[in-house]
């Protein structure tokens, strides 16, 4: 873990949209990148365009880097609460030539300060975003909405 500022997580699972963007706010978050390979959602305010729409009215910039999602495999172990698979299946994703130019460019992004992961877990013991958020390099701090 190098010094600088912290990159943060957090999940929407449990949030409604201005729960959201209050924790966001409340810790100084500038960018929320979605981390999620498809930006759609059942939950009203968590898909895409209206997420997006939501931060950008809060003032705070919106980025989906689908090259960091979790696979469908790893999403379906996920929901079989089989996370070790998820884990094991998103590291050998994780390792390949676009992710690892996702996660270059966000790694850059992040040392400067302001930057949370989205994915839909509330519990980030269970969620791929801990794992991108500690490829990182830097302290990571979860957020809750």
């Amino acid at each position: 873990m190098s010094g600088g500022p912290p990159v943060f997580t957090i999940g929407y699972e449990a949030a409604t949209p201005p729960r959201l963007t209050e924790a966001l706010r409340g810790a100084g978050v500038a960018l929320l990148v979605d981390v999620r390979a498809l930006a759609n959602s059942r939950r009203p305010g968590f898909a895409k365009r209206a997420l997006s729409a939501a931060l950008a009215e809060a003032g705070i910039g919106y980025l989906h880097l689908p090259a960091l999602g979790t696979p469908a495999a790893g999403r379906q172990a996920v929901r079989e609460g089989r996370p070790q698979e998820m884990r094991r299946i998103f590291a050998a994703h994780l390792a390949g030539t676009e992710p690892q130019a996702a996660l270059a460019g966000l790694r850059d992004r992040a040392r400067g300060g302001g930057v949370c992961l989205l994915c839909l877990e509330a519990d980030p013991a269970q969620c791929h975003r801990t794992l991108v958020a500690e490829a990182l390099g830097l302290e990571v701090r979860h957020l809750a909405p």
